[in-house]
């Protein structure tokens, strides 16, 4: 892991989901996937979008890169994982959003956080958008 984003992440958990410096304020969650290739955890702190009472919206934009980011890979291989929301830990299921309903959260993004229009273009990619959903394995 990146020192970056390990210190976010242990900023992250000491302050109970809140991160300040070019984070503050911003809806930031932990992502902990299972490596598509190792089979290992893997976790990254992820700007989210609500959407309704129960669903959170993740943008693969990897800051503009023409791949995607490794956790989009891995959710793709392995769809559930687990997410930190503020003090919450829950596990979710995710799936790609396409068409209208991708279209729809990409331009509430972009509303939130304009440099994710700037990302989209640099990418020359459709910027992939995963929704991520509580998952119980007893629902």
């Amino acid at each position: 892991m990146n020192p970056f984003n390990q210190r976010v992440i242990e900023e992250f958990r000491a302050n109970r989901g809140h991160v300040g410096g070019e984070f503050t304020g911003q809806t930031l969650l932990l992502l902990t996937t299972t490596g598509a290739r190792s089979g290992l955890p893997r976790t990254t702190p992820v700007l989210y979008l609500p959407d309704g009472t129960d669903r959170l919206a993740v943008f693969a934009s990897n800051g503009g890169s023409p791949t995607a980011p490794a956790w989009y890979h891995n959710l793709v291989a392995h769809p559930l994982a687990t997410v930190e929301v503020g003090t919450r830990t829950y596990r979710v299921r995710a799936a790609e959003t396409a068409g209208e309903d991708r279209d729809r959260l990409w331009a509430r993004q972009v509303a939130a956080h304009p440099g994710f229009a700037a990302f989209q273009e640099r990418a020359r990619r459709t910027v992939p958008v995963m929704l991520l959903t509580p998952w119980s394995a007893h629902a």
